[in-house]
């Protein structure tokens, strides 16, 4: 197997700020591992909180590459245990290598992941079209330029509820609150209150990543569901998420790719936690991977491509009635004008 790498830069239609930055281009890494006259296709992008460059992300994939030169792949889930010790300080990377290994399995075996994976794709929650952060008249101008049944909100700033409030005046939609650890327990708790007078269906991370003891208050007292997600890295973090969030949200690029995600989803279902898979601001390919794991997930939030400006790849196309599949294989993504 060959691997090669692909650097784009994915140009938002607006600028996307949440409570803790601001981008207008994202840069990201498609991993195109090839085999014979087949190849799988894989993403990460970079980010900041997390500390991941495109540089990383390249020399991490690059100390693989004669390893893969001579691997027999049998499955992805073997692949994913053979090359993890390689990642250890990289998960983005490894997400990226895992999601090609997927799909270039998916094409070997004439099946799509998601029947590889004996799931339903008639089973797919819709996903939320996020509302970054702005001025009150221009979150109501996306939100309009946009009609959609469910939106995630991005808060964190001085006017959260004002902005609630304003934008309910436009839509009957379903709101969802994603708060980016920007807020303490009392706040939590308080808007809580008033958010699910105005239809919120649950809040996402209002407390920062290690504030587990506040956590443990707003969970006892929130008068809506808490949606782990800055908590929740790897696999380890499901269990302590019990307890203390009504669920998680796994981001593939955190985890370390489909193949830890699938089993963090085991997990948290046996501990009766609901579960979400979310997305970077990404491109088709990373988002078409997500898509054949929704069957499994209580929500989902599988948006960033429809936040671009232009896309690089096809893959799945997202409706507001349903999620339709390409007629490809394995994630089913092709990408447009490779630059190596």
């Amino acid at each position: 197997m060959e691997i090669k790498l692909h650097q784009f830069d994915l140009e938002l239609q607006h600028t996307f700020t949440i409570s803790r930055e601001s981008i207008d281009i994202q840069p990201t890494l498609i991993v195109e591992i090839q085999e014979g006259d087949l190849s799988g296709y894989g993403e990460a992008t970079t980010n900041p909180y997390y500390k991941v460059t495109i540089t990383d992300l390249k020399n991490t994939l690059e100390q693989i590459r004669k390893k893969l030169a001579y691997y027999q792949l049998q499955t992805p889930e073997q692949f994913w245990t053979d090359f993890a010790p390689y990642f250890k300080d990289n998960s983005f990377a490894l997400c990226a290598l895992d999601m090609a290994i997927h799909d270039l399995y998916g094409r070997q075996q004439g099946k799509p992941l998601y029947e590889l994976w004996n799931l339903n794709p008639a089973n797919i929650p819709l996903t939320n079209y996020t509302i970054g952060i702005d001025s009150i008249p221009k979150m109501v101008e996306k939100m309009q330029e946009k009609p959609w049944e469910l939106y995630k909100i991005k808060l964190g700033t001085d006017y959260d509820l004002d902005i609630v409030r304003e934008l309910r005046k436009y839509t009957n939609s379903t709101f969802r609150i994603d708060a980016n650890c920007a807020w303490d327990a009392e706040t939590t708790i308080r808007n809580s209150q008033e958010l699910k007078k105005l239809g919120v269906e649950f809040i996402e991370q209002p407390l920062p990543a290690h504030n587990w003891e506040e956590m443990k208050e707003v969970f006892e007292k929130s008068a809506l569901p808490i949606i782990a997600d800055e908590s929740c890295i790897e696999e380890k973090d499901v269990a302590r998420c019990f307890g203390f969030f009504h669920g998680i949200n796994i981001k593939l690029p955190k985890c370390g790719g489909l193949t830890p995600a699938r089993r963090m989803i085991q997990m948290a279902q046996k501990l009766d936690l609901k579960v979400m898979v979310g997305c970077m601001t990404e491109s088709l390919v990373g988002i078409s991977a997500i898509a054949h794991l929704s069957p499994l997930l209580d929500f989902v939030d599988m948006d960033g491509a429809m936040l671009l400006k232009n896309q690089i790849a096809n893959g799945v196309n997202i409706t507001s009635e349903k999620v339709i599949f390409p007629d490809i294989n394995g994630t089913g993504v092709t990408l447009y004008k490779p630059i190596h």
